[in-house]
């Protein structure tokens, strides 16, 4: 088999490299972009649309328990009411 030459490429000789003669140089420039403010918006729409999508499902039978406990004037006192708040903060994060 013989290998012949491939346009300006000689694969016989391979310390050769083609392309660039001039040494590469740092530019000044910096990349960046700008994003819209509809664009930002969208974006926060469809974090909350994929938050909502992986949230659990919660059972209508879970949903009659809680309005039981919160309709009973002895469910709701200092200590449900702490609790509830240490979550709330938990899942903000503060």
């Amino acid at each position: 088999m013989t290998v012949g030459r491939i346009g300006h490429i000689d694969p016989i000789q391979p310390g050769k490299k083609p392309g660039r003669t001039e040494p590469l140089r740092e530019s000044d420039k910096t990349d960046s972009i700008h994003l819209s403010s509809e664009a930002l918006e969208k974006a926060e729409i469809y974090q909350v649309v994929e938050l909502i999508k992986s949230a659990p499902e919660i059972g209508e039978d879970r949903i009659a328990e809680l309005r039981e406990k919160i309709n009973d004037p002895s469910y709701i006192n200092e200590k449900v009411v702490s609790a509830t708040a240490d979550k709330i903060m938990d899942a903000f994060g503060l």
